[in-house]
């Protein structure tokens, strides 16, 4: 999950799907979706190798997961933009794109949607989702159908985040975004409490000095916060096990890993930090939003991250950019990493594949076009600057943060010390929901109750995990 990406991560929000959107250059030269879903277009085309570009002659339909609904009417008028482009390049190919309010999927939805066979031919997951849509038989293995000639900067995407969306060394989905997180910090409350907001803390023994500091300037003002329910306490009990070096899963991905010396160093230091500083503020069970609203009001000095809160804050509350800054997860050990992606509807013809491809190359994985047009999203009043999604590597990666720091909308400088420091991202654990929602009684117990038992809850947490994994 992500914080922005607890939205992506849990699909808290209900969703329903509406209406699908033909956006196209050329429609009279499109096709039905089930007109071409057989392959035969595939073979009357003579396109069926899957290492061959898509035949310019070939009509093919897809429908697409997430367009930007109309409330988002930039993000609406560059989706349309690069449609019109990408049918100059291919005029026979028709893009429905189809568009849900609020956030794209939700868990019950998008399981039903897979038993169901019911997903688009290109279809949004989170890379957490690989297993459940394997498991579902929902994804074309495309690992043929990538390669340098379908996508060029393949070799500047980070491995780390390909990886993500392999399994038995297959690819099943391209991606969209990535993110690591770090810790989010209030510029103004840090100078104001003597802190040096270039300067985030870097261990976990300097955000407790520096969170008793911040809490120290009174007026209802908190440290650092955290999160305790729903899900998302045990979210970030999870990044904090990371980033001291441990796991809440061992590498089996069949045991708990937490009820050990880090996982009570975790527990102990929050536990500390709520009842014997008084640096975390009393109102506890929070969930996704509410740290957003508390920093974002001058009324929290930090909390764990991703990037992406920021773009939030500023657009949806009201925040100023320069406000915020960014540093490395503390302990820095590793940190806990995810993203976004699209996978592709098995048993889709191979010109829907190829076609498929071609478009997620387009929109999403070619420096200075679609999404990393940096200077039409300056020009559309969208935030530039934010360190993520940043997965180029090489090359790639010094044209995009270039062009990302010359159509800066933000001063990108507050976040040199995370982007300086960058630390190794671990994905979510297995069964990561069910897990979460176990580990949300850690972190509920140590901030609601000064008397809360520290090794009972572990063990009491251990044994339920253990049961979840079990079951897999």
């Amino acid at each position: 999950m992500r914080s922005a990406r607890f939205r992506r991560g849990s699909r808290a929000a209900a969703i329903t799907l509406v209406s699908a959107l033909s956006l196209t250059a050329l429609a009279a030269c499109g096709t039905s979706s089930s007109d071409d879903s057989s392959g035969g277009g595939s073979q009357q085309n003579g396109s069926s190798d899957p290492t061959k570009p898509l035949d310019p002659k070939a009509k093919v339909t897809l429908t697409i997961d997430c367009m930007p609904p109309t409330v988002k009417a930039p993000e609406l008028k560059e989706w349309k933009e690069d449609v019109a482009a990408f049918n100059k390049i291919y005029p026979n190919v028709t893009i429905e794109g189809r568009s849900t309010p609020g956030q794209c999927l939700e868990p019950p939805r998008f399981t039903a949607m897979l038993k169901a066979k019911s997903q688009p031919d290109v279809f949004y997951t989170y890379f957490t989702d690989l297993p459940q849509v394997l498991d579902n038989d929902g994804a074309e293995d495309i690992t043929a159908y990538v390669n340098d000639t379908s996508v060029p900067a393949l070799k500047d995407i980070d491995p780390n985040v390909l990886n993500s969306l392999k399994q038995d060394g297959k690819l099943y989905g391209l991606p969209t975004s990535n993110y690591t997180m770090g810790l989010l910090i209030n510029r103004k409350l840090f100078k104001d409490a003597g802190l040096n907001p270039d300067a985030p803390p870097r261990t976990w023994e300097e955000v407790r000095a520096a969170a008793k500091k911040i809490a120290g300037l009174g007026k209802g003002v908190s440290g650092f916060g955290e999160y305790s329910a729903g899900n998302q306490g045990g979210w970030h009990f999870t990044a904090q096990m990371y980033s001291v070096g441990g796991d809440v899963v061992d590498a089996s991905g069949k045991k708990a890993a937490f009820n050990n010396e880090l996982g009570r160093q975790v527990a102990e230091n929050l536990h500390a930090m709520r009842w014997e500083d008084d640096s975390m503020g009393k109102t506890q069970l929070l969930k996704w939003g509410e740290l957003q609203k508390q920093i974002s009001t001058d009324k929290l000095g930090m909390f764990l991250a991703a990037p992406d809160d920021i773009a939030y804050m500023a657009q949806q509350l009201g925040a100023k950019y320069e406000n915020f800054g960014m540093g490395p997860i503390p302990g820095g050990k590793n940190t806990l990493a995810g993203g976004n992606n699209y996978m592709i509807k098995k048993g889709i013809s191979s010109d829907k594949i190829k076609a498929a491809v071609a478009w997620l190359n387009y929109k999403n994985l070619t420096v200075g076009k679609g999404q990393f047009d940096w200077a039409r999203t300056k020009a559309d009043g969208l935030p530039v600057g934010i360190p993520q999604p940043n997965f180029w590597l090489n090359e790639s990666k010094a044209t995009d943060d270039a062009a990302r720091i010359a159509h800066a909308t933000m001063p990108v400088e507050n976040f040199k010390t995370f982007m300086d420091n960058p630390v190794a991202g671990k994905t979510e654990p297995p069964k990561a929901q069910e897990v979460y929602k176990i580990l949300d009684n850690i972190m509920s117990a140590v901030l609601t109750n000064k008397d809360a038992d520290i090794d009972k809850l572990l063990s009491s947490a251990e044994t339920q995990v253990n049961q979840v994994l079990a079951n897999q």
